[in-house]
């Protein structure tokens, strides 16, 4: 799968089945390349770089299931 096709997913919080946004960026391990963690933006920060509130960092092992047009993960908010 490319990022490209990653990035248009929405990625949706199985706990309470509300939609969190869709993956902006992610952090690769550089030893063995695999995904450590997906970061998530709403989509409401228009001027992002003005804002201090950080994205939802997901953590690899809270993605439960990558599908064709969603991601569901499992995160306490």
């Amino acid at each position: 799968m490319l990022f490209s096709e990653l990035k248009c997913k929405d990625v949706i919080n199985i706990r309470d089945c509300k939609k969190l946004g869709k993956v902006c960026d992610m952090e690769l391990d550089e030893g063995n390349g695999c995904i450590c963690k997906i970061i998530i933006s709403d989509g409401s920060k228009m001027l992002s770089w003005f804002n201090c509130e950080p994205d939802i960092i997901i953590p690899y092992k809270d993605i439960r299931q990558i599908g064709p047009d969603i991601i569901l993960v499992d995160i306490k908010r």
